[in-house]
């Protein structure tokens, strides 16, 4: 099932994709490893979808070169076709047949013959917990049920590379934590993900590495942990006095050189360091007490994924898109 470890079960290259007036991809390079999770990031905008849809065979790029699985999406889309899986951001399961049939006939479809496919979806509805539900019909379905399902559906066939596009967007914890146990199992397995998502959290949990897009182009890639540990100190500041949050945000953003931000409910004011720009605590406590700043609590920690995202960006992770370039912030 899966790719040999000896050649990225992903690699792109140089690849450009315009729609009209729009270009959705500028010369974008990518390689995932085999046998991993890579969550791919970025805005609103920055060319997620396209280069999801170029590797899974549903686009064609403008320029440039694109394999999967050892085969290139334009010359041999049918060798990558029958190697990959897809989920998209919403469930595309029939809701008026049950969840085996539903099983069965995408077995059917790719070909497998009748026993086959009945002993697949058995297999998978086992496997994957929905055996108790497996003969009602899907339009009975919970929310986090049907995602599973539209999931082991894309499994069917056994690919060497799954995409997945957002597949946990609107679901409760619980639901979203089955989905991760899903995805953690086919890694065990070989199975290489490429994993689409809105949540940070869940690529911090599941992405062996990052891939962050803006303007459709790689702006930084690597583990989470490199990537945090590249942009710098997070500092923390809750006040005793919400009225003294400018005052607190002007000594951080001095101390820091990075861009503070304020939680007015919480009288909290908070800022990410620049890279070489380390911040002491016995630093940050005299320049707060020299200001006047009566702080309740200070803590200085590791920059969280969205700080990551800010900072590359420019903008948080579920800001609109903005006509300006990003920092130049590449780890």
């Amino acid at each position: 099932m899966s790719h040999s470890p000896d050649h990225p079960a992903i690699e792109v290259h140089g690849v450009h994709k315009r729609f009209g007036a729009t270009t959705a991809l500028r010369g974008l390079d990518l390689a995932v490893s085999a046998g991993t999770v890579c969550g791919l990031l970025g805005p609103n905008g920055a060319g997620k979808t396209t280069a999801t849809r170029i590797l899974a065979t549903l686009t064609r790029p403008d320029a440039g070169r694109a394999q999967v699985a050892g085969f290139d999406v334009v010359s041999q889309p049918d060798e990558v076709r029958r190697r990959i899986g897809f989920a998209g951001q919403h469930a595309a399961v029939e809701e008026g047949i049950t969840g085996r049939d539903n099983l069965y006939l995408i077995g059917r479809l790719h070909h497998l013959g009748a026993r086959r496919a009945r002993r697949r979806a058995d297999e998978l509805l086992e496997r994957f917990g929905l055996h108790d539900a497996a003969d009602r019909l899907v339009r009975g379905y919970s929310g986090g049920m049907r995602r599973r399902l539209d999931l082991i559906a894309s499994l069917v066939i056994r690919p060497a590379v799954l995409f997945l596009d957002e597949p946990t967007t609107g679901l409760d914890p619980r639901s979203r934590g089955d989905i991760w146990e899903i995805v953690r199992e086919l890694v065990a397995d070989g199975t290489t993900v490429l994993l689409t998502t809105q949540y940070l959290d869940e690529a911090d949990r599941l992405a062996d590495d990052i891939a962050v897009l803006d303007h459709g182009r790689l702006i930084a890639s690597g583990p989470p942990e490199a990537l945090k540990a590249a942009i710098g100190t997070r500092v923390e500041v809750t006040l005793a006095d919400t009225a003294q949050l400018p005052t607190a945000a002007a000594v951080l953003a001095a101390l820091t050189g990075g861009e503070p931000t304020r939680d007015e409910a919480e009288r909290r004011v908070g800022a990410v360091s620049v890279p070489g720009r380390p911040v002491a605590l016995p630093r940050l406590i005299r320049d707060l007490d020299a200001s006047g700043v009566q702080a309740q609590d200070v803590a200085l920690g590791h920059p969280s994924l969205d700080d990551v995202f800010l900072a590359l960006t420019g903008r948080a992770a579920t800001d609109e898109p903005t006509t300006g370039l990003a920092p130049a912030v590449t780890p």
